[in-house]
């Protein structure tokens, strides 16, 4: 699904992610029409824009995730400002581009958000995850904190690094399908709705530092 107030470029988008062989369910340029159509259409993927005539992109966002549980929403802004790049994330965005990004990245950043993973800018991603790791805090011990398997964490901790799915099966030797798995039954037992909140989690429970 796409959600842009300029008809043009809201249209460009479309054609493109057809001619890659995405199935466009469909295209809007409000947010609160985003999510009613979203909440029967039912979207893997919303490529959004931040400023929109109506309400924000951050609400939006909330709207989908709410309308739409396991939506991955991706951000295509002109704004690579810190404080929208943020804000976005912090509401469950799974990745932001620019929407100065060439075709190729866009569509790669289309499918790797499809496939669970975080997708953002170079210079974006350093600043979420150091958003993430100020924020963070020391665990602390808790007798009614969800048990994780230890593949299930060993598989966490590669995601705090920042790791892709694909570069996690290889670092472990194991499927891109088995890496997804660990990830989702994470998701279900820390009752987080994407990747960017779980590498937030990790990065909390200083996994992303080394053992």
């Amino acid at each position: 699904m796409v959600v842009d107030d300029h008809p043009m470029w809201r249209e460009g988008v479309g054609r493109d992610l057809t001619a890659a062989g995405h199935d466009v369910v469909a295209a809007t340029g409000e947010g609160r029409q985003a999510v009613r159509i979203a909440a029967a259409a039912r979207p893997e993927v919303v490529v959004l824009d931040l400023q929109l005539p109506d309400i924000s992109g951050v609400e939006v966002i909330r709207g989908l995730l709410s309308e739409v549980p396991g939506v991955r929403v991706l951000m295509l802004s002109a704004s690579g400002e810190q404080q929208s790049v943020l804000d976005a994330v912090k509401a469950g965005a799974c990745g932001y581009l620019l929407k100065s990004a060439a075709l190729p990245e866009f569509l790669d950043a289309v499918r790797r958000t499809a496939a669970g993973d975080a997708v953002f800018n170079p210079g974006l991603a350093g600043l979420v995850l150091g958003e993430f790791r100020r924020l963070a805090v020391e665990p602390a011990d808790d007798d009614g904190a969800p048990k994780l398997t230890e593949r299930e964490t060993e598989v966490l901790r590669l995601v705090a690094k920042g790791l892709s799915y694909r570069q996690i099966a290889e670092r472990l030797v194991l499927s891109h399908r088995t890496v997804q798995n660990h990830v989702q039954n994470t998701l279900g037992k820390l009752q987080l709705h994407n990747r960017v909140q779980l590498t937030r989690y990790a990065i909390e429970k200083g996994l992303d530092r080394e053992p």
